[in-house]
């Protein structure tokens, strides 16, 4: 998804002190697949949990542990090394960082190898905190964290669930999946521009059932608005996502309502819409349902050979979107442009986003998208073939613009 994003990119990871710091092998491959140069700078502490020989193997570079050389007679050419480290980054990650670190980074403590590099660095810097739920949840740690953000650095919170004391609440490093997302968010220059924003989005599929094994659907995946909710979420937006059946996966911290039905994705959407700013309606909701739904199997010998169908409500247009900036999607096969304004008036929608499938590269399942942009002035914007990821991103740029 994000190779185009990481390609030729320096990296340097910062790895601390904290049970976590195994994960710092799992998402130094990530970034080496993705195509990213990487180097690894570990405290001292982080050594006891995982060794600088396994990330040198990993990142194919020599790790720093130590600012100094060993001896007076060893390693003595290094010079200014941090400063030469520092500028070759394009993004430092520091995963995990333990509460000390914070601690030394918010008030600009520069006592050891990491912490020297940081305050030298000119690229962004993307810091995952991690510890015990108590020493997360400490009010001078969470002053820190506060003080770090108000500085400008990229802060991922850390997630709720089972901790290594066998405690359960906030303090876990968060997934390699959504540190590489938001690591990719900041290298194609977006930032947290939609704080306080209350976007509610539609994802997926519905499945109108024949029978209880049976039913009528459509081939999305619900990727473009899982990527929506995703991104609108990591540039600060408060999301809430209606979805229909996906294997697509979520942030926990986003609000996830799931549905299945036409009138199942109706009803959540009209139960959330007042308390949400923005709908972006991406669901390819099932334009028809059977008129009959079977309570048993259907069985072979009865031999079913139609099935009547009656048209669900166009959520759309049943809508009261007084206030609200609303979004919708068209994806056609032919005439796309001329249906997908025809759409934007009827539905009296602000912007619509039109889909363009001329090729396998942007197929309804596929990880890319190509896309057209109409507004309610009617002015039009293209964008080329791209990943969903930076579609969803390039969307809630232009909502921002127009709203």
């Amino acid at each position: 998804m994000h190779k185009k994003i990481f390609k030729n990119k320096k990296i340097l990871l910062g790895v601390t002190g904290c049970i976590a710091a195994y994960k710092a092998a799992i998402l130094t491959r990530e970034l080496k697949k993705l195509g990213a140069e990487v180097k690894i700078i570990m405290t001292t502490s982080a050594t006891e949990f995982i060794s600088p020989l396994t990330l040198s193997t990993l990142s194919e570079n020599s790790v720093i542990v130590n600012t100094f050389p060993y001896s007076q007679t060893e390693n003595t050419g290094l010079g200014t090394w941090h400063i030469d480290t520092a500028i070759w980054a394009d993004l430092m990650i520091v995963a995990p960082c333990t509460i000390n670190t914070v601690a030394k980074i918010a008030h600009g403590f520069a006592d050891n190898a990491l912490t020297t590099i940081v305050t030298a660095l000119r690229s962004p810097l993307l810091i995952t905190p991690a510890a015990d739920v108590d020493m997360y949840q400490n009010k001078i740690t969470q002053k820190n964290i506060q003080t770090l953000k108000e500085f400008g650095i990229n802060i991922i919170e850390a997630e709720e669930g089972e901790l290594a004391s066998g405690l359960t609440g906030k303090g876990r490093m968060p997934e390699i999946d959504k540190i590489i997302d938001s690591a990719a968010l900041i290298l194609s220059g977006f930032n947290r521009d939609l704080e306080n924003r209350k976007i509610l989005i539609t994802a997926g599929p519905t499945f109108e059932d024949i029978d209880p094994v049976r039913f009528i659907g459509n081939r999305s995946s619900g990727k473009m608005g899982y990527w929506l909710a995703k991104a609108a979420y990591l540039r600060g937006a408060n999301v809430t996502l209606i979805s229909g059946p996906s294997s697509e996966s979520i942030y926990p911290e986003i609000n996830l309502k799931s549905v299945r039905s036409a009138s199942e994705m109706e009803k959540a959407v009209k139960q959330n819409l007042k308390k949400n700013d923005v709908l972006i309606m991406s669901a390819a909701v099932a334009d028809y349902s059977p008129v009959k739904k079977s309570n048993s199997k259907i069985k072979k010998e009865n031999q079913l050979k139609s099935i009547q169908l009656k048209e669900n409500i166009d959520i759309l247009a049943s809508l009261d979107k007084k206030t609200k900036f609303v979004v919708g999607f068209a994806l056609e096969t032919e005439n796309g442009l001329t249906n997908a304004k025809k759409k934007l008036k009827n539905k009296n929608l602000d912007m619509i986003v039109l889909n363009v499938i001329k090729t396998n590269e942007s197929s309804i399942d596929s990880d890319m998208n190509k896309i057209k942009i109409v507004y309610k002035s009617g002015n039009k914007k293209d964008f080329p073939l791209q990943s969903k990821f930076s579609v969803a991103n390039n969307i809630l740029s232009e909502i921002l613009k127009n709203k």
